[in-house]
């Protein structure tokens, strides 16, 4: 993930005051602030996908020798063979998802396979005591195949545990083409082992199944529970609660607040304790990912316990501003006491910014402390601080996998701290701050808002033609999706005989 240093500096939602007690972010590892939806198209585009990784990994796919002895009088007993049996391309002509309260059932329908396989047979008689033998090959098509699996869904320690409940596949309809030998005597002979070849591949395909199911499950149990998000923060994304199953869609909670990756205490009062829902205007949306504000105060609350809301600035774009010469008329007494002397201005947060989300609005407030620093030859000397109260307007976006984000300001206040250069007239100094804020404080804060942070979607999977919607405390990302790792899955799923993940 890409590196981001004030992520969400002015995402939080409540007013916070300047002492609070505060408690660890362990203390709500156990409660839900992000919801994801997958809508029915979702539940579509995840199955057809699982359905053509599934063919690619089956095929091919050998089937056993098949044997089998037959009497006939006066001839004796015509050993007949079936070997090299091979699935080699497998169609499904429908297919369908349906969620329901115990479990997701996956439907293939009038699927068809062709096989190839080698023929032969041999025999001896008392009549002629000599061995007799032919042997060819066979082409089958198998048609009307339908295929099927049930598979339940459960929260297993913060993990996503899938059980394979059913599973099946059935073989309606055999044909049988002998090549090679004297085919055109024997084709009514193969044809008896029109249902012994049926079930071979039924067996095949389940197994099949039955194993990747086995792999998948596996897979998803390994999923990290923490995002790396830079090298202070990471997104927590255990699930918890059961996954919420309805006919149409799937639900899943998790915790998704922001943690230290080294621990730092979150305040208390930033958390309410509600499960969050997900409303999407638009119903073709695969994905729905509604983030709670507590999501955003977690990440404000980490970044500025850990200290890390402070900057020295002694580069800005109007250099001459760190001059006391440029102040000479703004504040006499700062030139009259340091004359031409070059200046720092230490800017640190006074509590997390605070921010309101509302209907199709987000309102946010930086409470901050400006100190001006005069440089000596061999010392930093704060001279005045004043205390700011910054408002301004946001507005997120998606960029790739990242919720991000940018601030524009509306207007802000100031008051005088305290003051070694006697008092400061605001009316004068104003135009000067609303500069540095404007050219220095907002294009350093959208530098990094507009990175984002990871929204919790599997690797591979990208949003598409995504929409973000603002809502009383809420943001929930609308989303379809689009697979960019095919690639990359096969060659994994052939190193690893699984034939369908999520990479």
């Amino acid at each position: 993930m890409a590196p981001i240093t004030i992520l969400l500096l002015l995402l939080t939602s409540f007013f916070i005051p300047s002492q609070t007690h505060v408690l660890s972010t362990s203390l709500y590892q156990d409660q839900a602030f992000t919801s994801i939806l997958i809508s029915q198209q979702g539940l579509d585009f995840i199955k057809n996908l699982l359905i053509t990784k599934a063919i690619f990994s089956m095929t091919p796919l050998n089937l056993p020798t098949i044997r089998k002895s037959i009497n006939f009088p006066f001839l004796g007993s015509v050993h007949i063979v079936l070997s090299n049996i091979t699935v080699d391309k497998i169609d499904v002509l429908d297919s369908f998802v349906m969620p329901g309260d115990t479990g997701v059932a996956i439907i293939a329908s009038g699927a068809t396979c062709n096989l190839s396989m080698n023929w032969g047979y041999h025999y001896t008689t008392w009549a002629f005591p000599v061995d007799i033998s032919d042997e060819g090959s066979a082409s089958v098509q198998v048609e009307g195949m339908e295929v099927g699996l049930t598979l339940g869904l459960m929260n297993q320690e913060g993990t996503l545990k899938l059980k394979l409940m059913d599973c099946g596949c059935y073989v309606r309809d055999i044909f049988i083409k002998l090549n090679g030998g004297a085919s055109w005597l024997y084709q009514g002979m193969i044809n008896a082992f029109e249902t012994q070849i049926g079930s071979a591949v039924e067996n095949a395909i389940t197994n099949k199944l039955e194993e990747g199911i086995l792999k998948l499950d596996s897979f998803l149990q390994a999923l990290p529970k923490e995002i790396p998000v830079d090298e202070h923060a990471s997104l927590n994304v255990t699930f918890l609660n059961a996954p919420l199953l309805s006919n149409s869609s799937i639900g899943f909670d998790i915790n998704g607040l922001f943690r230290a990756r080294k621990k730092v205490s979150i305040p208390k009062y930033l958390y309410k304790n509600l499960r969050s829902s997900v409303l999407c205007t638009d119903q073709s949306k695969m994905l729905g990912i509604s983030l709670d504000e507590a999501v955003f105060n977690s990440a404000s609350a980490l970044y500025y316990d850990a200290e890390f809301m402070q900057w020295i600035v002694d580069e800005i774009p109007d250099q001459s501003l760190l001059n006391t010469a440029r102040w000479r008329f703004i504040v006499p007494q700062l030139y009259k006491k340091y004359p031409n002397h070059d200046m720092n201005l230490n800017i640190s947060l006074s509590s997390p910014p605070v921010i309101r989300i509302s209907e199709n609005n987000i309102d946010a407030t930086v409470y901050a402390d400006l100190i001006i620093d005069v440089l000596q030859t061999d010392q930093v000397i704060p001279v005045a601080c004043i205390s700011l109260v910054i408002r301004g307007s946001g507005s997120v976006k998606i960029s790739g996998n990242n919720l991000a984000g940018v601030v524009k300001l509306n207007d802000f206040t100031m008051s005088l701290n305290w003051s070694e250069i006697g008092n400061l007239h605001f009316g004068i100094i104003k135009p000067v701050i609303w500069t540095i804020i404007q050219t220095v404080f907002l294009p350093y804060v959208n530098a990094h808002l507009t990175k984002g942070f990871p929204l919790p979607i599997i690797r591979g999977f990208t949003l598409k033609n995504a929409e973000v919607i603002c809502s009383n405390s809420k943001v929930t990302v609308c989303s379809n999706l689009a697979y960019s790792d095919l690639s990359n899955l096969y060659r994994f799923q052939k190193q690893h005989n699984l034939f369908s993940t999520f990479v």
